[in-house]
């Protein structure tokens, strides 16, 4: 690759990057020839605390320039290249670890944690695993063509030259990751920003892309110098309706004057649909299925629709399976919010009494936002530890599903790193799950409930529940450790590598009265109702953006996942809301119930409602 070619190739990451022009030649020749001249030019110090104990966010080396004449910002030569010293993603850290020994023993030395050189290496993992939130970096790569799973964030530790840069909120140079396309292999480049004397230690910017002096600012730097936030207020605010539209795809909404859907009874309704197993289990005489949706009655759609007012001029007697702005319940902050409506009203604290910590609604696990909610998290999360109280989080993207890049986690510092890998949500993990015993395994493991939520109209709420509910186990025992171990903490095993195990619900039914005889289910399935039907008036209490907008032609039907919490001492059992899916998978539905699509279609367009599968909820 000549140097125009890799111009060319590289342009875009050198931009965004924020490397100077100027150095883009030298860094050419110096990838081109293998140059790594970062000894020439600086010297890795180790810091000598004395006797004196060192804390753990204290650094443990520091990198000074050696260079005779120091380093000059204008310098086109002064560019250097920085190897990774380990690469990884975080649900495979712990295995890499334990296959090799010896990047275990080269991390145990850059982090300070090795003492003896009788201790085995192994001896270092839980110990990196923990504190490597303070030394790793991160990237992503988004070239065309790569699936979800490949564009998950990878961390990555620089060797012992890029690691021993401090922060500074003044800094003087700036270490910036650099995919090599020729290669295919990612370093990090180190330049200066400022010119830097001989015997000056350097300086980067740990989160340079937030403002000094703000509050978000410490919060994002708690994994290197810490802060109480105890004082902060942590309660939450509705956000203005702006924050509902950021980022949505813009959507019509209907025509309020048309009249609802006319439906011909003397001939079967025709039905378009981009879900093959609507095509395939849609088997009931009273239903079409056509290839041109121009010529259908009813969209059953699994891409966004957005075109609600051409919908109703267009084709008034169209029926579609969507809601304008459903998005209130099926992206995860926004679920938050409009839960949150459902808040009971809290007694006036005393003076000096201690706001409560308590989840409200009591169903939904408390939630913080860590785009725009950072700061009262943070604040939420040492008042918690303040008061003893357990604070294991699971930390989830808004917007994709299966547990992708989804962590659990009570490391204030690796929240705080998670945060800057895209917006996510922080969520309360729920430390006293209801257990299912597992025969077969002989242990007792988490479990997780998907009832189907089928949604007929808005403005006169009208909703039902597939009393059919689905359910999916962890594989392995549960207990309040190794948050890494997937099967043990995970209950999505229809995906991948792993080992579902197949119930239905009657069948879970008769194990759930024989394991908790005085907890019946019915009564449960009548809270989990309850639970639902506010939600559902809580995303339909105000009107779109900040709410689900009445449509006559259209027609619902989401997923809700729910884990059951002991709550009073483990006397009560709580359903909790997990999340509310947009399009769901449905293959175990029809696999399990063959006429789950008959019955849906039945009750959505045909007013049929059979009683022995549905429960209407509001």
């Amino acid at each position: 690759m000549d140097y125009e070619a890799f111009q060319t190739a590289h342009k875009p990451q050198l931009q965004s990057s924020g490397v100077p022009e100027h150095l883009w030649p030298e860094l050419y020749r110096k990838l081109s020839d293998q140059v790594f001249d970062a000894g020439l030019s600086f010297s890795l110090l180790a810091v000598d605390y004395g006797d004196e104990p060192r804390a753990p966010e204290d650094p443990v080396w520091t990198l000074q320039v050696s260079k005779e004449g120091g380093l000059k910002a204008d310098d086109p030569t002064e560019i250097y290249l920085i190897d990774h010293a380990w690469t990884f993603r975080t649900d495979s850290a712990r295995q890499l670890l334990n296959a090799h020994p010896e990047l275990v023993s080269r991390l145990a030395v850059m982090m300070g944690l090795q003492q003896d050189d009788d201790v085995p290496p192994n001896a270092y993992i839980p110990r990196i695993l923990k504190d490597m939130w303070r030394w790793c970096n991160t990237y992503s790569v988004n070239a065309d063509g790569l699936s979800v799973e490949n564009r998950m964030p990878i961390w990555y530790v620089m060797d012992e030259v890029g690691s021993a840069i401090l922060h500074s909120d003044s800094p003087n140079c700036r270490v910036v990751p650099f995919m090599h396309i020729a290669e295919g292999v990612t370093y990090s480049l180190l330049f200066p920003t400022e010119d830097i004397d001989e015997g000056e230690n350097l300086y980067r910017d740990f989160v340079e892309s937030v403002p000094t002096g703000s509050k978000e600012r410490d919060a994002l730097l708690l994994p290197w110098r810490y802060e109480s936030f105890v004082k902060e207020d942590f309660s939450q605010s509705e956000p203005p309706k702006d924050y509902f539209l950021a980022g949505h795809i813009e959507e019509s909404l209907p025509d309020p004057d048309v009249p609802p859907p006319l439906i011909d009874g003397n001939r079967p309704l025709k039905v378009y649909s981009q879900y093959a197993l609507v095509n395939e289990y849609l088997t009931d005489a009273s239903y079409e299925i056509v290839t041109d949706p121009a010529d259908a009655d009813i969209l059953w759609m699994t891409s966004h629709f957005k075109e609600f007012r051409e919908l109703s001029e267009n084709n008034p007697n169209q029926f579609v399976n969507q809601f304008p702005f459903e998005n209130v319940m099926t992206i995860k902050d926004l679920l938050g919010i409009v839960c949150r409506r459902m808040a009971k009203p809290l007694s006036s604290a005393s003076v000096g009494e201690e706001p409560s910590l308590a989840p409200n609604p009591r169903w939904l696990p408390v939630t913080y936002n860590l785009k725009t909610e950072l700061v009262p998290f943070v604040s939420y999360y040492q008042n918690r530890a303040q008061r003893g109280m357990d604070n294991h989080w699971i930390v989830k993207p808004w917007n994709l599903a299966r547990t992708l890049d989804t962590h659990i986690t009570d490391d204030l510092a690796q929240i705080m790193r998670l945060q800057q890998t895209g917006p996510k949500i922080a969520q309360k993990y729920i430390e006293h799950p209801v257990l299912f015993e597992r025969s077969e395994l002989e242990a007792s493991v988490k479990f997780d409930v998907r009832y189907v939520l089928l949604l007929k109209s808005v403005d006169d709420l009208c909703a039902y529940v597939y009393t059919n509910f689905f359910l999916r186990f962890a594989n392995k025992p549960f207990q309040m450790d190794d948050f890494d171990d997937y099967e043990k903490h995970f209950t999505v095993m229809n995906y991948g590598q792993y080992q579902l195990r197949h119930m239905k619900c009657d069948e879970f039914v008769q194990s759930w009265q024989a394991q908790y005889p005085h907890h019946p289910w019915d009564q449960i399935e009548t809270d989990i109702c309850e639970m639902l039907r506010e939600m559902l008036q809580g995303a339909t209490r105000l009107g779109p953006p900040c709410g689900i907008a009445p449509s006559a032609q259209s027609r619902g039907l989401y997923a809700v996942d729910l884990m059951l919490e002991w709550t009073e001492a483990g006397s009560k059992v709580q359903p909790k809301l997990l999340e509310v899916n947009f399009t769901p998978d449905c293959q175990r539905a029809c696999e399990y119930y063959p006429e789950f699509y008959n019955d849906v279609f039945n009750l959505l367009f045909l007013d049929q409602e059979n009683l022995d599968v549905f429960r209407r909820i509001v």
